[in-house]
């Protein structure tokens, strides 16, 4: 991962169980397990505004 990703706190690895080995990069959008190595991609949410 980059200098710009995001440690994940309290998060757990579905993959290996490990706890808080989670980091999002947001800007490729993913997810990844430092402790498998297990990635998983994100979807951002985009929120429309009624007006």
């Amino acid at each position: 991962m980059n200098g710009l990703a995001h440690f994940l706190d309290g998060l757990r690895c579905s993959v290996c169980g490990a706890l808080n080995v989670l980091w999002l990069d947001p800007l490729r959008g993913l997810v990844e397990c430092h402790e498998c190595g297990q990635t998983a991609l994100t979807i951002p949410e985009t929120a429309e505004e009624d007006s």
